[in-house]
């Protein structure tokens, strides 16, 4: 039996890069999968909810792409909503979903510096909090937000979206310490420097890639995280490699 076999497990903005891997992974795994991101159709990079979706399925697998705004209470609550009716409670939830942008402090405007921390935390805390009343209700539960080494060391530019992965983490050790006695894990993953397509949309595909994973080596982490229980590991970040000023 896989090791996810009858879960189910909602896997945010996997529409494409680390997200997409995560999702396929746990649906080779046995889970049931949705899918979700805003992205049903493709923009300025590749991949939607349903091209995801179609892939598991197509491999043998179970899932649903579901359009969703994390910001948005309401479209979030319908979104656990749907994946209650169509796949069943929810087991997991895994959130790849997150803006950035590389640019000095000095140099963002209010704009970016609301909307960074509107997706990167306020999206976070919207997704969690919709999924903890069923994890509550069955005394079971793992939630996952992959953060990022931009959280602990700074750097020239990209220090807004250190400041919201800062934040993820410390809100992610406060809901593992309130969800503990209800036997719902809590843990950020960091997957280290991951070239992925916003990654090369962002950075440039002429940037020195050296260093750089690619999204498959992210997978036994978060396999590892969607079993844990407060008894195993909660309220922990892990990182997949040590914080690098160059790489990050």
């Amino acid at each position: 039996m896989s090791i996810l076999t009858n879960k189910v497990a909602i896997v945010a903005g996997s529409s494409r890069g680390i997200g997409k891997a995560i999702a396929m992974a746990y649906a080779k795994e046995g889970a049931k999968v949705a899918v979700v991101a805003r992205s049903e159709s493709e923009g300025k990079l590749p991949g939607t909810i349903y091209a995801t979706a179609e892939e598991i399925t197509k491999a043998g697998g179970i899932a649903i792409g579901v359009p969703t705004d994390i910001t948005s209470e309401e479209s979030v609550a319908a979104m656990v909503k749907r994946v209650e009716a169509e796949l069943g409670p929810v087991d997991i939830l895994c959130n790849s979903a997150a803006v950035i942008f590389y640019e000095r402090l000095a140099e963002t405007t209010l704009k970016r510096w609301n909307l960074i921390f509107n997706v990167n935390v306020t999206g976070a805390f919207i997704l969690t909090k919709a999924v903890i009343p069923g994890m509550v209700a069955r005394k079971s539960g793992a939630i996952i937000h992959l953060t990022s080494s931009g959280a602990v060391g700074a750097r020239k530019g990209g220090n807004a979206y250190g400041s919201t992965k800062a934040a993820l983490e410390r809100m992610c050790k406060g809901f593992a310490v309130e969800l503990k006695e209800h036997n719902i894990a809590v843990n950020c993953l960091d997957p280290g420097p991951i070239r992925t397509e916003g990654a090369v949309l962002t950075r440039g595909p002429s940037a020195d890639w050296s260093g750089w994973g690619e999204s498959a080596e992210v997978i036994p982490s978060a396999l590892h995280l969607a079993v844990q229980t407060p008894a195993s590991m909660t309220g922990q970040v892990l990182r997949r490699i040590e914080y690098n000023a160059k790489n990050a």
